[in-house]
């Protein structure tokens, strides 16, 4: 049996994106998007003057390295594999 895919829309940036996730997985995906997002905020009040993508990619850099430093394996798999979950459903969604 398939789960349900539930639409939600998520904003990265300043960009808005309607995606479809699992039920089970909105905690995760909001709670990644806030640390996301307050982080692009932390960047742009260290480094003025760039653009938004420029921030989301340092994010997304500081992200991957905080999930391969991550001494527990399990949880920098999860992290993995959300942000390709992520990246699959933007990709859909562009």
């Amino acid at each position: 049996m398939t789960a349900e895919l539930l639409p939600i829309n998520i904003v990265i940036g300043d960009r808005t994106y309607r995606i479809k996730i699992n039920s089970k997985d909105e905690e995760q995906v909001r709670s990644t998007l806030k640390i996301i997002n307050d982080k692009i905020v932390d960047f742009k009040t260290q480094f003025g003057g760039k653009d938004m993508q420029d921030y989301i990619a340092m994010v997304l850099i500081w992200y991957a390295t905080q999930a391969a430093e991550d001494k527990n394996p399990v949880a920098a798999k999860m992290i993995g594999d959300a942000l390709l979950k992520m990246e699959e459903q933007l990709d859909r969604v562009l």
